[in-house]
């Protein structure tokens, strides 16, 4: 049997490490014995092959040199490192198609909520993205770092050295920050669109308001040059401000940018509720106009007068797939969503950025308008306080110490308490952390989770940081998408609730997404493709975390390979940072 510190080497790297190691380690010599005859660097032995394809499973063996997978099938070479799969399922490893990991990893870079589950590529940019930043952009972006993790000298550590006692982000372009990612070590694969909000921001600040074609202009060149970087495409965020402020014609050109380097255009659309088919409508008509690929983030019908809004939907999407266009979605496999009480509030209040918005809150007539406007329906403004109702608001995120004891209650008990409407509670709660403050919001069907998980060109996403069940990571409760959205879908809905069969639940974590995104090497268990491997036990996989108590690591994943270095082995990480910056189709063109 390896050792985990074994593991970690491939076997050309075998003999400089049992050199400089006292003579008492006869493994890691047994090793390099074997690593002088061995066909290849690893071999996965006898385990139930899902090569990402959808078909039926078969045993094989799978052969790793280096970075790449070899051969699969039966092989007959030995490798260096052999790892028995015998009663174990072998799949791609996991792509999350909406990731919040993009700080999280410069905090722990082990990924551990979401390597515990499978995944290997953490893919950013909904609507916001790392770059590109202009100098206010940058030093807000210090700012709020700092703040996440308990002040700029924690901050400064994290990012690294700078020169001489300055303290600064170590990019400003999204290309960039990835590479920064990679060189500073992490260990799932990293990827990201650039943020429409981004680039918005960029040029317009959170003025509400068109662009001018000068800055529109300017926007599509900054979406060009990120494609050539290496983005995917163009990710939109359009419930939130200033996202909102951007109408179709605008959303249509930065896609055109995108489309130039065959990236796709991705959107948290425009509602989710009240004008879900209008919302799913604007995602299609700027695939018709632009050519582009273009996918809904997290695809849902949110509050119970909405529910049946979902069928006509996915009528929509596939009249458009029949039409020749390309329009896929991806889901967390939950009831409920998460995001901040912004999202409870009207765009108008929130115009200038958090300063603005906190401040109009203080005016007494504001937040009179506000406490009016937060529970009424609108086609404009879409309250999560009137689709979900105050009682089904969980709150779960705060940056203020006392404040954290309302986390895990609900808003509606929280304004009993202080003797307030739920809506007043909400504007005070803002004001009092200086944040948006994280909640949860109850208010979809379980029945339309099924249905989604059903439509085959539905892939996963977790919309949650990368993060551990330690530190500072449990001063917030996240949602429990975090630590169980992947193994949950292995888990509940294929295995227990066969709502789709293991090889389609691998499929659309796998092959599907890196189709969409145009990855190259990634995504399939083939010969030449990238080693970014999941094993584990198809009988046992599953989520353990809840909205009362979601600190807690899935469970039945036994190894993860990144790049062919095992990051998990034997259900204990090894410590191996070889997660790489994986560029998009438009990358040096």
């Amino acid at each position: 049997m390896l050792t985990t510190a074994m593991i970690a080497y491939p076997a050309s790297r075998l003999l400089l490490v049992a050199l400089l190691l006292p003579a008492a380690a006869p493994e890691l010599l047994n090793a390099q014995d074997r690593a002088n005859t061995a066909a290849f660097d690893i071999v996965i032995r006898g385990g139930m092959i899902y090569d990402g394809s959808g078909e039926t499973p078969y045993l094989g063996d799978v052969a790793i040199s280096a970075d790449t997978i070899a051969a699969i099938g039966e092989v007959e070479g030995q490798g260096a490192q052999e790892i028995d799969a015998t009663g174990l399922a072998v799949a791609p490893g996991f792509i999350n198609m909406l990731s919040w990991a993009n700080e999280s990893l410069i905090i722990d870079g082990s990924s551990q909520s979401d390597l515990y589950q499978g995944v290997t590529l953490e893919v950013f940019g909904e609507g916001w993205s790392m770059g590109p930043l202009n100098a206010a952009m940058k030093e807000n972006e210090l700012r709020g770092f700092a703040d996440y993790v308990g002040g700029l000298d924690e901050a400064a550590r994290l990012l690294g050295p700078m020169p001489g006692d300055s303290i600064a982000l170590p990019w400003t372009s999204l290309g960039e920050y990835l590479e920064f990612m990679e060189a500073r070590g992490v260990a799932p694969n990293v990827a990201s669109f650039v943020g429409a909000t981004t680039v918005r921001i960029h040029e317009i600040g959170h003025v509400y308001r068109a662009a001018t074609p000068e800055e529109l202009s300017r926007m599509q060149e900054l979406v060009r040059e990120a494609m050539r970087e290496g983005a995917l495409g163009v990710g939109s965020s359009l419930i939130y401000a200033p996202a909102f402020y951007a109408d179709t014609a605008e959303l249509a050109a930065l896609a055109s940018a995108a489309a130039e380097y065959d990236g796709m255009y991705i959107s948290h659309i425009r509602s989710e509720g009240w004008q879900l088919v209008e919302a799913v409508d604007e995602l299609i008509t700027i695939a018709r106009t632009t050519g582009i690929r273009a996918q809904i983030y997290h695809l849902k019908a949110s509050g119970r007068t909405n529910w049946h809004k979902l069928d006509t939907v996915i009528a929509h999407v596939e009249a458009a797939q029949n039409e020749g266009l390309h329009i896929t979605a991806d889901i967390y496999p939950y009831v409920a969503s998460s995001t901040g009480l912004n999202a409870a509030m009207p765009l108008w209040v929130q115009e200038g950025g958090f300063g603005a918005w906190r401040n109009r809150m203080m005016d007494p007539a504001v937040a009179q308008r506000l406490e009016q406007e937060m529970m009424a329906a609108s086609d404009t403004s879409e309250s999560r306080l009137v689709l979900a109702g105050p009682e089904n608001v969980m709150l779960v995120g705060f940056r203020t110490d006392s404040l954290r004891q309302y986390i895990g209650q609900r808003l509606s008990d929280i304004a009993a308490r202080r003797g307030v409407t739920p809506a007043r509670a909400a504007i005070d709660l803002v004001i009092a952390d200086s944040s948006r403050v994280d909640a949860v919001y109850f208010m979809m069907s379980e029945d339309n989770v099924k249905k989604k998980l059903a439509l085959p060109w539905v892939s996963i996403d977790s919309d949650a940081a990368s993060i551990a069940p330690e530190g500072l990571f449990l001063n917030s409760n996240p949602h429990p998408r975090a630590y169980g959205a992947f193994a949950r879908v292995l888990g509940k809905y294929a295995r227990e609730e066969q709502v789709l069969s293991l090889q389609e639940a691998i499929r659309r974590m796998t092959h599907l997404p890196a189709t969409n995104l145009k990855l190259e090497r990634r995504g399939a268990l083939r010969a030449g493709y990238y080693a970014d491997i999941a094993i584990f036990d198809a009988d046992t996989i599953i989520d353990n975390a809840t909205f009362e108590a979601p600190h807690q690591l899935a469970t039945g994943m036994v190894h993860v390979l990144v790049n062919g270095t095992p990051a998990l082995f034997n259900g204990e990480l090894t410590g191996a940072r070889s997660g790489r910056f994986v560029r998009g189709p438009g990358w040096n063109r």
